[in-house]
């Protein structure tokens, strides 16, 4: 019998320096089969946006390098690595595409950047020059931390999650800074630096600032957000 479990497409980390390899990590495939979905990986420079969209049924954006910055008009910080630029094309494209299809959607640190620069926002480049009183949101540039995050009781990330305070698996160095075009804040960590964002009109879409794979098999309300997006996936008929 055919397999009818939704699924979920991810667009993988670019090729590094070595330009010999794509990887991703399990931990996202793993919290996706979890929630009874299958994962495509995708590798960056493979299809356009359209052909992705036309045979999965669900998109995580996931976490990796930083977005180049000309793409949101900035020049670049010394402290910028694992810049792609075929990565940055094929994700700034799909970010179009599954807000016009209304594609189910989880995008997930850098993700939520491509999310607020694919719709006009742009970034800050390294949180530690925003002042002394900023928390560590890494611990090294591929190691993460825990720290605490709040969340709008009203938000559809709280709702999904299930609580209005956690804490989180992060490993980012820069965050939201204009918002893009009806994008708004839903979750903060406690040196105010924006966790997570909602797209008015597209509650198909949630966009955090963590790392929910991480934490997803010990920690429910952080796979509840895998749940929600292979149960979306299977149900919105795209």
């Amino acid at each position: 019998m055919p397999d009818r479990r939704p699924v979920i497409g991810i667009v993988c980390y670019g090729r590094g320096s070595d330009r010999e390899r794509y990887f991703l990590p399990v931990a996202y495939v793993a919290a996706v089969r979890r929630a009874a979905g299958r994962v495509v990986i995708i590798p960056p420079e493979d299809e356009s946006a359209a052909e992705i969209l036309d045979r999965v049924d669900g998109v995580i954006f996931a976490g990796g390098g930083d977005l180049d910055p000309s793409r949101y008009g900035q020049a670049a910080h010394d402290e910028l690595y694992g810049i792609d630029p075929e990565r940055d094309a094929i994700e700034l494209d799909l970010a179009g595409e599954v807000l016009a299809r209304r594609v189910p959607s989880l995008a997930i640190c850098r993700g939520l950047q491509i999310i607020n620069v694919a719709l006009g926002g742009d970034l800050v480049q390294h949180l530690s020059d925003a002042g002394p009183d900023r928390i560590a949101h890494r611990a090294a540039m591929d190691q993460s931390v825990l720290h605490h995050v709040r969340l709008s009781p009203e938000s559809q990330v709280a709702s999904v999650c299930g609580a209005t305070a956690f804490q989180v698996a992060s490993s980012h160095h820069q965050g939201p800074n204009r918002l893009g075009e009806g994008l708004r804040p839903v979750a903060w960590a406690d040196d105010n630096t924006v966790e997570a964002l909602e797209a008015d009109g597209h509650s198909e879409l949630l966009a955090v600032q963590w790392h929910p794979e991480e934490t997803a098999q010990r920690d429910p309300a952080q796979q509840r957000l895998f749940d929600w997006l292979v149960k979306q996936a299977g149900t919105s008929g795209v």
